[in-house]
This record gives structure tokens, sequence and C-alpha cells, in this order.
């Protein structure tokens, strides 16, 4: 399971991966949730999800960006962006990997900076 972490577009952040962080903030910061993430498939289109806390569910932002990507009839992802405060939270990793195993997932915290 690879993982990797991304940088800013200051920092050289391929502005196609950059607009996935920004998704990933945006869609966090609307919905209050622990977690923002966002994928984008093999044809350009993007995802961006929230983690889901339910009594009788428990989702990571990413599990859910990739379900919405593979439901849609994505042909695959090229790329997977976890915005939290408190990264480490590896949840969905497989998921992307199941659907495209050459993928990287890049983690950010809160303001868009890599983690480690």
């Amino acid at each position: 399971m690879t993982t990797e972490t991304a940088g800013d577009p200051a920092s050289g952040l391929d502005p196609e991966d950059a607009k996935l962080v920004t998704l990933a903030r945006a869609t966090r910061a609307r919905t209050g949730a622990r977690q923002g993430a966002a994928v984008r498939d093999a044809d350009g289109r993007t995802y961006a999800a929230a983690s889901v806390t339910l009594p009788s569910l428990d989702l990571s932002a990413l599990q859910v960006a990739v379900a919405m990507a593979v439901s849609s009839g994505a042909p695959g992802l090229e790329a997977a962006v976890v915005l939290a405060d408190h990264p480490g939270d590896a949840s969905g990793v497989a998921a992307v990997h199941d659907v495209a195993p050459e993928v990287s997932v890049f983690f950010v915290d809160g303001s868009g900076k890599p983690t480690t």
C-alpha cells in the first residue's frame, strides 16, 4: 500500500492535484466533517466527499469519494487526496487501490500542507 504526502501549489504540486486539495478543503469546511477527500477519475472528473459518522455507519471521506466515483461509472482513478487536521487514518486507501493499484494517495493537513 503506497501513500504519499502532497505539497501546495507553491511547492510544485500539479495544478490538477492542487484542485483536489481545494475541493477536499471546501467539502470538509462546508460539512464540518473530520475529513475531506477528493479523487479524480481516468476521464478527468472529480469527486469530493466528507467523512460520514452516524450511529450505524462510519466512512472515511476517501471511502465516500471512491464509492461516488465507482457508482458513477468511473473507468479508473488517477489521483486521490485526503485532508484532515489529524491525518493518519488510512481508511479508504485500500478502496483506491482496488480501483487503481498504481495510484498514490496524498495526505494533507487542514491548511493543505503535506503530512508525514
